[in-house]
């Protein structure tokens, strides 16, 4: 077994934060997008202990989200980790602190779905987040426009970049912000509690926590 920080040198990293609850095919329809438009050399999944957010009596134990992500994620570049646990943090933007003083050789990216964008401006100390590392925006539907109309948005309009710029997006100066039209899956964690949605999950577990 190996673990999910195996390797060495300048890796690039793309890492998706979120309850997970449930992971679905959405979440890996955004990592493979990224994957392939980032050339990244992995996506890390950051599944949160417990979304500062949201209650905690509605959110099921961190092992059991880990476990479910572990099976939908299906890829050998998507690695689930519960980092945030173990350095007990809630806070994205603390995360990041956290991984940039860990891993000063590697090269991280925010990714998010276009509904996050909307949203991030109630997010602790949400600004460092993009003055940290760069952001990688992917469509959802229905929520695009709003997102592009965003606070944040707005905040750091100057600061977007073209998609097709994104090749050495790890070179641009921060903050910068890709926004790509690449997903179109309309699966939310939300529509599946609630029995709207229905989501498929693969059944490989070779991924380590």
């Amino acid at each position: 077994m190996t673990s999910i920080y195996a390797g060495s040198g300048h890796l690039k990293i793309g890492l998706l934060g979120g309850s997970f609850n449930p992971a679905h095919a959405g979440h890996r329809q955004i990592s493979l997008a990224a994957l392939k438009r980032l050339r990244l050399d992995q996506v890390w999944w950051l599944v949160t202990p417990q979304n500062p957010l949201k209650s905690s009596f509605h959110t099921p134990a961190a092992g059991l989200r880990l476990r479910q992500a572990l099976k939908v994620a299906d890829h050998p570049k998507i690695k689930i980790t519960k980092i945030e646990e173990k350095l007990g943090l809630h806070y994205s933007a603390d995360t990041l602190k956290a991984l940039l003083q860990r891993f000063r050789n590697y090269h991280f990216i925010w990714l998010m779905g276009a509904d996050n964008l909307i949203q991030i401006s109630s997010w602790h100390h949400w600004r460092d987040i993009f003055r940290q590392v760069p952001v990688a925006v992917f469509s959802r539907p229905g929520y695009s426009l709003r997102a592009l109309s965003s606070q944040a948005a707005q905040t750091f309009k100057k600061n977007r970049i073209n998609p097709w710029q994104s090749k050495g997006w790890e070179k641009y100066p921060l903050p910068g912000w890709f926004f790509f039209h690449d997903c179109h899956n309309f699966l939310s964690s939300t529509l599946i509690r609630s029995g709207q949605a229905k989501d498929q999950v693969t059944r490989t577990e070779h991924l380590v926590i």
